[in-house]
């Protein structure tokens, strides 16, 4: 969304994961107080407290956040994004893992119930935190103050409908061909079939990705759509029989550059299926 070739007119987000629903509704409402909340070094105990203390507050704030079109909390947000800087690969947020907070102190008590991984934090790029990171928000990318990029995002964000919720909710004719043409891009969790890290999604039923794909073969031909489904390899490779076009491609950095495991064997299997309505690739680079 951030790097798209057009002016916006009317744009709509959604995550289910209140944390960055969060996360994107505070920084367009107090940039400073997010960047003040995220602007802290790496440091692994503190990474742990944070974590344990994040999910402490999923569910009432979330909740909040699903009845108060106006609040949102930027503490919260500036602690998720600093900790999702610091944290490696996956399970940040998610509350799987066996460690629980017990009158103040991290205690093993086992997999049960919503625990956290304990883990080092993120020592690549010299262990330098969210607030050493290189931006290209202005200035020709040279390195501005965190308050002044998070300012950036906000500005960005201004006009951008911010969702919690179920993915569908916001795929109706109201909030997408009533108003002209539309793109959607659907990134669905990808499937337990396809060799990923379990415990990847903090919000994952499973089917997901299944249901996601069901709903592209029911309105890939609509000619006001112009849909792109993210999956892995040939997961979804059903929607070529209907006209649908399929591009891979390979992220630049993240956990497929480190080790060999599943996360660099999945790097080259990032795969983007397009609808009949979208442009021929040949036209314009895919990002």
């Amino acid at each position: 969304m951030l790097t798209r070739p057009h002016i916006p007119r009317i744009e709509t987000v959604n995550d289910k994961d209140g944390f960055l629903a969060n996360f994107w509704r505070a920084l367009a409402a107090d940039p400073t107080a997010v960047a003040s909340w995220a602007d802290w070094p790496v440091n692994e105990a503190d990474q742990h407290a944070v974590h344990t203390w994040l999910l402490g507050q999923r569910e009432p704030f979330t909740a909040r956040l699903m009845g108060d079109p106006e609040y949102y909390d930027a503490k919260v947000a500036g602690r998720w994004v600093w900790g999702l800087c610091c944290w490696i690969g996956s399970g940040w947020c998610s509350g799987n893992g066996a460690w629980h907070s017990v009158d103040g102190q991290l205690v093993h008590l086992g997999d049960a119930g919503q625990g956290v991984r304990r883990q080092r934090v993120h020592l690549g790029s010299a262990g330098r935190g969210v607030h050493r990171q290189r931006i290209q928000l202005g200035n020709a990318g040279q390195e501005t103050p965190l308050g002044a990029w998070f300012a950036a995002l906000a500005a960005r964000l201004r006009y951008v409908r911010v969702c919690c919720g179920d993915w569908t909710r916001i795929l109706g004719p109201s909030v997408t061909s009533l108003q002209g043409l539309t793109g959607i891009v659907l990134d669905p969790p990808y499937g337990t079939e396809e060799d990923r890290t379990m415990g990847l999604y903090a919000e994952d039923s499973g089917t997901l990705a299944q249901d996601v794909r069901l709903w592209c073969l029911e309105h890939g031909h609509n000619q006001l759509l112009r849909i792109v489904l993210c999956g892995y390899g040939t997961t979804h490779d059903a929607l070529l029989c209907e006209g649908w076009s399929k591009q891979t491609w390979m992220p630049t950095g993240g956990m497929g550059n480190q080790g060999n495991g599943r996360g660099r064997r999945n790097k080259h299997r990032e795969t983007l299926w397009c609808s009949p309505a979208c442009l021929p690739l040949a036209q314009m680079t895919l990002f």
